[in-house]
């Protein structure tokens, strides 16, 4: 084993060269956001779409724009409205009347990065319209099926839920979301560092192109590759069961919870785990990986109770405290 450890930490080594390229590469535009930037790159290599929530001008969308220059992805973005329908996103079909024959319309969502800007500003029916994109990676327009582009992901922004105009998301669009971040604001020295760069009517937001979006999939066939143990596996188990069932963990959260985390979390917890390994030029997981991805792959998907949230106890909260109880391998 330790052989094959060894072949795989010079692969990920090898594969993921670029990683403190694009950090850097990143930086030039967005100062600080280090938590943002390193979750984008998660979302990216395992495959998985990121919903970032945080109160306007915190860069959210320069961040995302950015990181499609940098990896020179096809890039789309989306301005969520409460007039948008779902044939602005996905496309329609278009009669022409002198053939006789509909023609194709394809929408903004048939691109490598697709920014879904301000989501909860649309209703549900707007909302549920990616669903089938962002599950099955495809999307139906009549009676045709077509396959988006590889890599695909939607990276979607939203305000906090309590500002007026915006709407709440179906939870099972919520839960297609493999990690949600919550963004907060700049320290006093990033913030200085932002009026200097930024201060100014022509900002220079130009970046250079690192990697191509080939680099991305093979760096993602090294993950798939990368080592975890059966103790971890099994931590990772434990951790969504305690999120459904905590009472077995000898947690007294029950009246606390309505819904735990489903099947998709397990999946999304142990790749955001591998990614994040990869990353940090490992070729396998530590239970401190789980623990550092963990509550941005489960704070969306653990649903409190009407008790929880009179007693102010939030699924971040729970999360916490599941993590600080359940014994780590």
């Amino acid at each position: 084993m330790a052989i094959n450890l060894a072949a795989l930490n010079e692969s990920v080594k090898a594969n993921s060269a670029w990683v403190s390229l694009v950090r850097n590469e990143i930086g030039k535009v967005i100062i600080g956001q280090q938590y943002l930037v390193d979750r984008l790159l998660v979302g990216l290599l395992a495959n998985g779409h990121v919903l970032l929530e945080g109160v306007p001008g915190l860069a959210k969308t320069l961040s995302v724009r950015t990181l499609a220059s940098v990896i020179q992805a096809d890039f789309s973005r989306i301005q969520f409205t409460p007039d948008l329908l779902p044939a602005d996103i996905l496309g329609t079909l278009i009669y022409n009347p002198r053939d006789g024959q509909f023609l194709t319309k394809k929408g903004p969502i048939f691109a490598n990065l697709v920014l879904a800007d301000e989501i909860n500003r649309a209703p549900a029916k707007v909302q549920s319209a990616l669903l089938e994109a962002m599950q099955e990676r495809q999307v139906t327009l009549g009676d045709q099926t077509f396959k988006l582009p590889d890599p695909f992901l939607v990276l979607a922004t939203e305000n906090p839920i309590d500002q007026e105009g915006t709407y709440t998301l179906p939870e099972a669009q919520i839960d297609r979301f493999m990690l949600k971040l919550k963004i907060g604001y700049p320290t006093r020295q990033e913030e200085r560092q932002i009026l200097e760069a930024m201060a100014s009517t022509r900002p220079n937001l130009e970046v250079n192109t690192i990697l191509h979006p080939k680099d991305i999939l093979a760096a993602r066939e090294v993950i798939d590759q990368l080592y975890i143990d059966d103790k971890v596996k099994e931590y990772i188990v434990d951790i969504v069961m305690a999120t459904r069932q905590p009472s077995k963990y000898k947690m007294e959260l029950d009246g606390f919870i309505r819904f735990g985390g489903s099947p998709r979390a397990t999946i999304a917890l142990t790749l955001a785990a591998k990614a994040w390994a990869f990353l940090q030029g490992r070729g396998y997981v530590t239970p401190q990986d789980v623990k550092t991805i963990g509550h941005d792959v489960l704070r969306h998907r653990v649903i409190v109770t009407y008790e929880a949230e009179a007693e102010e106890i939030t699924s971040e909260n729970l999360i916490k405290r599941i993590f600080d109880t359940l014994p780590v391998p």
